[in-house]
């Protein structure tokens, strides 16, 4: 699946550079066209594989290149005054060599947040390409302020685009590690799970290999949507295709390529997609609130296993209740691991998005509290001065 990315603010920026490099080194072709959009120079400045004439800095009347800090109204308003430039970046592009726009950015911070949505309304009244976007949920502990942002922005980006594919930083934070090198492990995270997925539909990737049930763009798109969140499961395992003794062949059978029997192929399969779908999700839901869903297997040619596929695909219908169920392989010769992923789309019971919301509530009443407090000390100054007087 070829995309047109456009990573919007600190965040946004950082993963579409992950991506690239992804692209890059692995030959995968899912990058058509990428632009990386911020209010702060310092952030675009620090990119790696963004092309310089790709970088487009706004709000430089309004922020002066030092960010739009927490306040998304200030990423929207400078958005909104430079929307122009931002398109004048994407109109590089051939559109007719792209199957979709996906707009990444961080919903804690200020820019992301607030452009982000204002860009994707933007881009669905010009192009009839889907416009997806990939929006970056903060953990709990990063404060009240980026939950609260991330709650108002997450239902604005919701209304806007096709299909939000959520990411939740608080799933995959792990402690003992410093800020920067968590956000590192959280983007490597997310490009290799986004990346394996939008590469499967990239089907020049495939070289002379054949897949025995193609996953292509139109298989994505479809299963996306044009409403809704989704999430997605990852599980994969290391399988042994190097040569075997003679010991190994004849516990094993006749098998020359090195990899375990068919009956282990098979159960191999159906556990992963069942480690990918109970297991850590980019965004934690109830699986059978799941109204379409996607099953993709990679890996080795020789292990990806037609009864493998068919039994984990009946199981996944089963479990998420979901008769849209589609499901594909990816052979991939070079690669050692198998691999399964798979997309829960349009799921409406997703507890962290409540729990957003019910911390951006607190976090309202906060900023109420401190102002009030702020008022009647102003007011008792006030008063005190008079009676001085």
């Amino acid at each position: 699946m070829k995309l047109a990315m456009i990573g919007f603010g600190q965040a946004g920026g950082k993963i579409l550079d992950r991506f690239l490099e992804y692209d890059t080194t692995r030959g995968t072709g899912i990058v058509g066209h990428a632009v990386a959009v911020n209010t702060a120079k310092a952030d675009l400045m620090g990119l790696d594989y963004v092309p310089d004439d790709h970088r487009v800095l706004i709000g430089q009347s309004v922020v002066k290149g030092h960010g739009a800090g927490t306040e998304p109204e200030l990423g929207e308003r400078c958005t909104r005054e430079d929307i122009e430039e931002i398109q004048s970046a994407i109109d590089r592009m051939t559109t007719s060599e792209i199957d979709a726009f996906l707009i990444m950015a961080g919903l804690g911070g200020g820019t992301g947040s607030g452009g982000a949505p204002l860009l994707a309304e933007h881009l669905q009244r010009l192009y009839v390409e889907p416009v997806y976007g990939l929006g970056i949920l903060p953990a709990k502990d990063e404060g009240g302020i980026y939950n609260r942002n991330a709650a108002m922005s997450f239902q604005s980006f919701v209304e806007e685009v096709d299909n939000l594919l959520a990411f939740d930083n608080d799933a995959f934070k792990t402690g003992g590690e410093s800020l920067q090198e968590g956000y590192a492990e959280i983007n490597a995270e997310i490009v290799s799970r986004f990346g394996a997925l939008f590469s499967a539909g990239e089907l020049e990737a495939l070289g002379d290999e054949v897949a025995e049930s193609v996953i292509d763009a139109s298989e994505i798109i479809n299963t996306l949507g044009d409403h809704g969140i989704s999430s997605i499961g990852y599980a994969s395992e290391e399988v042994q295709t190097g040569d075997r003794g003679l010991l190994d062949r004849l516990k094993g059978g006749d098998r020359t390529d090195g990899l375990e029997s068919a009956g282990d192929d098979t159960n191999r399969i159906t556990s992963l997609v069942r480690k990918a779908t109970l297991g850590k999700l980019t965004l934690q839901c109830e699986v059978d609130s799941t109204e379409r869903a996607l099953l993709l297997i990679s890996g080795p040619p020789a292990a990806l296993n037609r009864k493998g596929m068919d039994k984990a695909r009946k199981w996944l219908e089963e479990t998420t209740d979901c008769l849209e169920v589609r499901a594909g392989d990816y052979p991939l010769p070079n690669e050692d691991r198998v691999a399964a992923i798979v997309v829960l789309s349009g799921v409406t019971d997703v507890p962290r998005v409540r729990e957003m919301q019910r911390l951006a509530i607190e976090a309202e009443e906060n900023v109420e509290r401190l102002r009030a407090s702020s008022r009647d000390e102003l007011d008792d100054l006030i008063e005190y001065g008079d009676d001085a007087a």
